[in-house]
Protein backbone atom coordinates (compact mmCIF):
# COMPACT_ATOMS: atom_id res chain seq x y z
CA UNK A 1 0.00 0.00 0.00
CA UNK A 2 1.82 3.24 -0.94
CA UNK A 3 1.67 6.15 1.67
CA UNK A 4 -0.76 8.16 -0.43
CA UNK A 5 -3.78 5.01 0.07
CA UNK A 6 -2.41 5.01 3.44
CA UNK A 7 -2.92 8.77 4.60
CA UNK A 8 -6.42 8.29 2.84
CA UNK A 9 -7.30 5.40 4.89
CA UNK A 10 -6.55 7.25 8.00
CA UNK A 11 -8.61 10.38 7.45
CA UNK A 12 -11.51 7.72 6.51
CA UNK A 13 -10.89 6.20 9.90
CA UNK A 14 -10.57 9.38 11.50
CA UNK A 15 -14.05 11.06 9.58
CA UNK A 16 -15.79 7.93 10.89
CA UNK A 17 -14.70 8.24 14.38
CA UNK A 18 -15.65 12.01 14.25
CA UNK A 19 -19.26 11.05 13.54
CA UNK A 20 -19.65 8.72 16.18
CA UNK A 21 -18.33 10.90 18.08
CA UNK A 22 -20.80 13.29 17.27
CA UNK A 23 -23.55 10.92 17.24
CA UNK A 24 -23.14 9.70 20.85
CA UNK A 25 -23.13 13.36 21.90
CA UNK A 26 -26.74 14.11 20.30
CA UNK A 27 -27.99 10.77 21.67
CA UNK A 28 -27.18 11.51 25.08
CA UNK A 29 -27.87 15.49 24.76
CA UNK A 30 -31.23 14.24 23.75
CA UNK A 31 -31.96 12.07 26.20
CA UNK A 32 -30.76 14.02 29.23
CA UNK A 33 -33.25 17.19 27.18
CA UNK A 34 -35.93 14.58 27.36
CA UNK A 35 -35.74 13.43 30.76
CA UNK A 36 -35.59 16.90 31.86
CA UNK A 37 -39.04 17.72 29.70
CA UNK A 38 -40.35 14.64 31.11
CA UNK A 39 -39.62 15.71 34.85
CA UNK A 40 -41.03 18.98 33.79
CA UNK A 41 -44.21 18.11 32.72
CA UNK A 42 -44.77 15.90 35.27
CA UNK A 43 -44.60 18.21 37.99
CA UNK A 44 -47.11 20.55 36.17
CA UNK A 45 -49.43 17.68 35.60
CA UNK A 46 -49.53 16.89 39.44
CA UNK A 47 -49.33 20.75 40.50
CA UNK A 48 -53.37 21.37 38.98
CA UNK A 49 -56.21 20.16 40.26
CA UNK A 50 -57.33 17.21 37.88
CA UNK A 51 -59.26 13.48 38.21
CA UNK A 52 -56.23 11.37 38.29
CA UNK A 53 -56.59 8.41 35.98
CA UNK A 54 -54.46 5.46 36.35
CA UNK A 55 -54.75 2.04 34.15
CA UNK A 56 -55.04 -1.64 35.51
CA UNK A 57 -54.05 -3.76 32.83
CA UNK A 58 -52.81 -7.31 31.81
CA UNK A 59 -52.03 -10.17 34.07
CA UNK A 60 -52.40 -9.10 38.02
CA UNK A 61 -49.07 -9.39 40.08
CA UNK A 62 -48.11 -7.64 43.77
CA UNK A 63 -46.69 -4.32 41.59
CA UNK A 64 -44.74 -2.18 44.58
CA UNK A 65 -44.44 0.75 41.94
CA UNK A 66 -48.13 0.66 41.72
CA UNK A 67 -48.84 0.62 45.09
CA UNK A 68 -46.83 3.77 45.81
CA UNK A 69 -48.42 5.44 42.91
CA UNK A 70 -51.89 4.29 44.45
CA UNK A 71 -50.49 5.84 47.45
CA UNK A 72 -49.39 9.14 46.14
CA UNK A 73 -52.46 9.96 45.07
CA UNK A 74 -54.61 9.23 48.24
CA UNK A 75 -52.12 12.07 49.60
CA UNK A 76 -52.05 14.97 46.44
CA UNK A 77 -54.17 17.56 47.52
CA UNK A 78 -54.33 18.14 43.64
CA UNK A 79 -55.75 14.95 43.15
CA UNK A 80 -59.83 15.43 43.62
CA UNK A 81 -60.57 11.85 42.65
CA UNK A 82 -59.23 8.97 40.70
CA UNK A 83 -60.38 6.77 37.96
CA UNK A 84 -59.81 2.99 37.71
CA UNK A 85 -59.30 1.96 33.96
CA UNK A 86 -59.28 -1.93 34.16
CA UNK A 87 -58.74 -4.08 31.63
CA UNK A 88 -57.85 -7.55 33.15
CA UNK A 89 -58.47 -11.16 33.29
CA UNK A 90 -57.13 -11.20 36.58
CA UNK A 91 -53.89 -12.51 38.28
CA UNK A 92 -52.54 -13.62 41.76
CA UNK A 93 -54.61 -13.00 44.75
CA UNK A 94 -52.11 -11.78 46.46
CA UNK A 95 -51.93 -8.89 43.54
CA UNK A 96 -55.33 -8.46 43.94
CA UNK A 97 -55.79 -7.99 47.48
CA UNK A 98 -52.92 -5.73 47.90
CA UNK A 99 -54.36 -2.97 45.30
CA UNK A 100 -57.76 -3.69 46.56
CA UNK A 101 -56.48 -2.61 49.69
CA UNK A 102 -54.55 0.39 48.12
CA UNK A 103 -57.75 1.49 46.44
CA UNK A 104 -60.16 1.12 49.46
CA UNK A 105 -57.73 3.19 51.56
CA UNK A 106 -58.20 6.27 48.69
CA UNK A 107 -61.45 5.92 49.03
CA UNK A 108 -61.59 6.39 52.75
CA UNK A 109 -60.16 10.35 51.55
CA UNK A 110 -61.49 11.02 48.13
CA UNK A 111 -64.14 9.22 45.50
CA UNK A 112 -63.09 6.58 43.52
CA UNK A 113 -64.62 5.20 40.37
CA UNK A 114 -63.29 2.17 38.33
CA UNK A 115 -63.98 2.05 34.12
CA UNK A 116 -64.32 -0.94 32.78
CA UNK A 117 -62.84 -1.81 29.54
CA UNK A 118 -63.11 -4.97 27.93
CA UNK A 119 -62.56 -6.88 30.80
CA UNK A 120 -62.64 -6.89 34.64
CA UNK A 121 -62.46 -10.49 35.52
CA UNK A 122 -61.46 -12.07 38.88
CA UNK A 123 -58.61 -10.44 40.42
CA UNK A 124 -59.23 -7.88 37.98
CA UNK A 125 -62.96 -7.32 39.27
CA UNK A 126 -61.60 -7.39 43.43
CA UNK A 127 -59.99 -4.13 42.63
CA UNK A 128 -63.14 -2.59 40.65
CA UNK A 129 -65.09 -3.54 43.75
CA UNK A 130 -62.76 -1.72 46.04
CA UNK A 131 -64.07 1.48 44.06
CA UNK A 132 -67.01 2.96 45.21
CA UNK A 133 -68.79 3.39 41.47
CA UNK A 134 -68.43 0.81 38.68
CA UNK A 135 -69.13 1.71 35.32
CA UNK A 136 -68.86 -0.72 31.95
CA UNK A 137 -69.68 -1.15 28.39
CA UNK A 138 -72.92 -2.97 27.35
CA UNK A 139 -70.45 -5.45 26.51
CA UNK A 140 -67.55 -5.55 28.78
CA UNK A 141 -66.78 -9.13 30.29
CA UNK A 142 -67.06 -9.11 34.33
CA UNK A 143 -67.14 -11.56 37.30
CA UNK A 144 -65.11 -14.76 37.58
CA UNK A 145 -65.59 -14.61 41.08
CA UNK A 146 -63.78 -17.71 42.44
CA UNK A 147 -59.87 -18.53 43.16
CA UNK A 148 -58.28 -21.70 41.51
CA UNK A 149 -54.73 -23.81 42.29
CA UNK A 150 -53.63 -25.36 38.99
CA UNK A 151 -50.32 -27.73 39.12
CA UNK A 152 -48.97 -30.64 36.44
CA UNK A 153 -48.52 -34.24 36.76
CA UNK A 154 -45.83 -35.07 34.49
CA UNK A 155 -45.37 -38.51 35.96
CA UNK A 156 -46.50 -40.64 33.00
CA UNK A 157 -44.80 -38.86 30.82
CA UNK A 158 -41.57 -39.25 32.99
CA UNK A 159 -42.28 -42.97 32.97
CA UNK A 160 -42.39 -43.05 29.42
CA UNK A 161 -38.95 -40.97 29.21
CA UNK A 162 -37.72 -43.40 31.57
CA UNK A 163 -37.11 -41.04 33.96
CA UNK A 164 -37.50 -41.68 37.76
CA UNK A 165 -37.42 -38.53 40.73
CA UNK A 166 -36.98 -39.61 43.96
CA UNK A 167 -37.14 -37.59 47.22
CA UNK A 168 -36.43 -37.78 50.93
CA UNK A 169 -39.26 -35.12 53.15
CA UNK A 170 -39.47 -34.20 56.22
CA UNK A 171 -43.53 -34.93 55.89
CA UNK A 172 -45.88 -36.60 53.93
CA UNK A 173 -47.37 -33.16 52.69
CA UNK A 174 -44.15 -31.33 51.80
CA UNK A 175 -43.66 -30.38 48.69
CA UNK A 176 -47.12 -31.62 47.36
CA UNK A 177 -48.49 -31.71 45.31
CA UNK A 178 -45.65 -32.80 43.16
CA UNK A 179 -45.35 -32.46 39.35
CA UNK A 180 -43.45 -35.99 39.43
CA UNK A 181 -46.06 -37.66 40.69
CA UNK A 182 -49.96 -38.54 40.99
CA UNK A 183 -51.30 -35.85 43.80
CA UNK A 184 -52.14 -37.90 47.24
CA UNK A 185 -55.66 -37.45 48.22
CA UNK A 186 -54.41 -35.93 51.98
CA UNK A 187 -52.68 -33.43 49.15
CA UNK A 188 -55.79 -32.62 47.56
CA UNK A 189 -57.67 -32.21 51.24
CA UNK A 190 -55.04 -29.39 51.38
CA UNK A 191 -54.84 -27.41 48.33
CA UNK A 192 -58.88 -27.18 48.11
CA UNK A 193 -58.81 -26.56 52.03
CA UNK A 194 -56.45 -23.05 50.74
CA UNK A 195 -58.62 -22.62 47.72
CA UNK A 196 -61.96 -22.64 49.54
CA UNK A 197 -60.31 -20.17 52.73
CA UNK A 198 -59.67 -17.55 50.47
CA UNK A 199 -62.96 -17.94 48.14
CA UNK A 200 -65.00 -17.58 50.78
CA UNK A 201 -62.69 -14.18 51.50
CA UNK A 202 -63.43 -13.17 48.03
CA UNK A 203 -67.20 -13.35 48.25
CA UNK A 204 -67.58 -11.99 51.65
CA UNK A 205 -65.65 -8.91 49.99
CA UNK A 206 -68.23 -9.12 46.82
CA UNK A 207 -71.00 -9.34 49.69
CA UNK A 208 -69.85 -6.47 51.39
CA UNK A 209 -68.53 -3.69 48.67
CA UNK A 210 -71.93 -4.79 46.08
CA UNK A 211 -74.45 -4.78 49.45
CA UNK A 212 -75.36 -8.29 49.24
CA UNK A 213 -75.67 -11.16 51.24
CA UNK A 214 -73.21 -13.60 51.24
CA UNK A 215 -75.74 -16.16 49.37
CA UNK A 216 -76.64 -13.22 46.81
CA UNK A 217 -72.99 -13.11 46.20
CA UNK A 218 -72.66 -16.96 46.09
CA UNK A 219 -74.70 -17.77 43.93
CA UNK A 220 -72.77 -15.28 41.09
CA UNK A 221 -69.58 -16.79 42.57
CA UNK A 222 -69.98 -19.71 40.55
CA UNK A 223 -67.28 -18.72 38.43
CA UNK A 224 -69.43 -17.10 35.64
CA UNK A 225 -68.98 -14.22 34.16
CA UNK A 226 -71.26 -11.61 32.82
CA UNK A 227 -71.99 -8.69 30.41
CA UNK A 228 -71.45 -5.50 31.43
CA UNK A 229 -75.48 -5.39 30.75
CA UNK A 230 -76.04 -8.56 32.79
CA UNK A 231 -73.66 -7.47 35.87
CA UNK A 232 -75.86 -4.32 36.20
CA UNK A 233 -79.27 -6.43 36.61
CA UNK A 234 -76.95 -8.43 39.01
CA UNK A 235 -75.67 -5.31 40.87
CA UNK A 236 -72.15 -6.51 39.90
CA UNK A 237 -72.03 -3.06 38.27
CA UNK A 238 -73.60 0.32 38.78
CA UNK A 239 -73.96 2.32 35.40
CA UNK A 240 -73.20 1.43 31.51
CA UNK A 241 -70.94 3.77 29.61
CA UNK A 242 -67.75 5.20 29.94
CA UNK A 243 -65.42 8.80 30.65
CA UNK A 244 -68.81 10.64 30.32
CA UNK A 245 -70.36 7.89 32.74
CA UNK A 246 -68.06 8.40 35.07
CA UNK A 247 -67.57 12.24 35.50
CA UNK A 248 -71.24 12.15 35.71
CA UNK A 249 -71.54 10.25 38.54
CA UNK A 250 -68.38 12.56 40.40
CA UNK A 251 -70.20 15.60 39.46
CA UNK A 252 -74.00 14.63 40.37
CA UNK A 253 -73.15 12.22 43.30
CA UNK A 254 -69.74 13.16 44.77
CA UNK A 255 -69.76 16.84 43.27
CA UNK A 256 -66.61 17.18 41.56
CA UNK A 257 -66.41 20.31 39.20
CA UNK A 258 -67.01 18.93 35.61
CA UNK A 259 -64.32 21.10 34.30
CA UNK A 260 -61.32 19.49 36.20
CA UNK A 261 -58.98 17.63 33.90
CA UNK A 262 -58.46 13.79 33.54
CA UNK A 263 -54.71 13.07 33.91
CA UNK A 264 -52.99 9.76 33.19
CA UNK A 265 -51.04 8.99 35.74
CA UNK A 266 -48.27 6.08 35.43
CA UNK A 267 -46.32 4.24 38.67
CA UNK A 268 -42.70 5.92 38.22
CA UNK A 269 -39.22 4.69 37.31
CA UNK A 270 -36.26 4.34 40.11
CA UNK A 271 -34.50 7.55 39.27
CA UNK A 272 -33.65 10.12 37.01
CA UNK A 273 -31.36 8.67 35.47
CA UNK A 274 -33.60 5.78 34.26
CA UNK A 275 -36.17 7.79 34.14
CA UNK A 276 -34.38 9.58 31.27
CA UNK A 277 -34.42 6.59 29.52
CA UNK A 278 -37.76 4.89 29.96
CA UNK A 279 -39.22 5.85 26.87
CA UNK A 280 -36.23 4.13 24.62
CA UNK A 281 -36.25 1.33 27.18
CA UNK A 282 -39.94 0.99 26.78
CA UNK A 283 -40.06 0.99 22.84
CA UNK A 284 -37.24 -1.88 22.66
CA UNK A 285 -39.87 -3.71 25.21
CA UNK A 286 -42.82 -3.32 22.90
CA UNK A 287 -40.65 -4.38 19.75
CA UNK A 288 -40.07 -7.69 21.67
CA UNK A 289 -44.24 -7.75 22.52
CA UNK A 290 -43.45 -7.17 26.11
CA UNK A 291 -44.82 -5.13 28.43
CA UNK A 292 -43.88 -1.08 27.53
CA UNK A 293 -44.70 -0.32 31.33
CA UNK A 294 -42.46 -3.07 33.07
CA UNK A 295 -39.47 -1.29 35.24
CA UNK A 296 -37.08 -4.31 34.60
CA UNK A 297 -36.31 -6.75 31.79
CA UNK A 298 -37.46 -9.77 34.64
CA UNK A 299 -40.85 -8.51 35.01
CA UNK A 300 -41.60 -7.78 31.46
CA UNK A 301 -41.14 -11.63 31.08
CA UNK A 302 -42.51 -12.65 33.72
CA UNK A 303 -45.84 -10.87 32.25
CA UNK A 304 -45.51 -12.05 29.08
CA UNK A 305 -45.30 -15.47 30.45
CA UNK A 306 -48.15 -14.90 32.43
CA UNK A 307 -46.00 -16.73 35.55
CA UNK A 308 -48.07 -16.86 38.31
CA UNK A 309 -47.25 -17.88 41.47
CA UNK A 310 -49.21 -18.75 44.59
CA UNK A 311 -53.72 -18.82 44.17
CA UNK A 312 -54.72 -17.17 41.34
CA UNK A 313 -57.85 -15.47 40.68
CA UNK A 314 -58.02 -15.96 37.33
CA UNK A 315 -60.54 -15.84 34.21
CA UNK A 316 -57.95 -17.02 30.99
CA UNK A 317 -54.32 -15.84 30.45
CA UNK A 318 -53.14 -12.82 28.64
CA UNK A 319 -54.98 -11.94 25.82
CA UNK A 320 -58.21 -14.31 25.81
CA UNK A 321 -60.97 -12.41 24.96
CA UNK A 322 -61.31 -9.37 23.61
CA UNK A 323 -64.43 -10.13 22.33
CA UNK A 324 -67.16 -11.77 22.24
CA UNK A 325 -68.27 -14.74 19.75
Amino acid sequence: MSAIEDLIDRRRLRRKLSFWRVAAIVIVAFAIAAGAYALSADRMATSKDQIARVSIEGMILEDQKLLDLLDRLKDEDAVKAVVLRIDSPGGTTVGGESIYEAVRAIAEVKPVAAEVGTLAASAGYMIASGADHIVARRTSIVGSIGVIFQYVDASQLLETVGVEVNAIKSAPLKAEPSPFAPAPEAAKEMINRLVMDTYEWFVALVAERRDMSMAEAKALADGSIFSGQQGLKNRLVDALGGENEVRRWFEEDRGITKDLVIVDREPKDDGFDFSMFAGARAAIYGVFGLDPRSGSLTTAVLHKAGHLDGLVSLWQPLGGASSLR
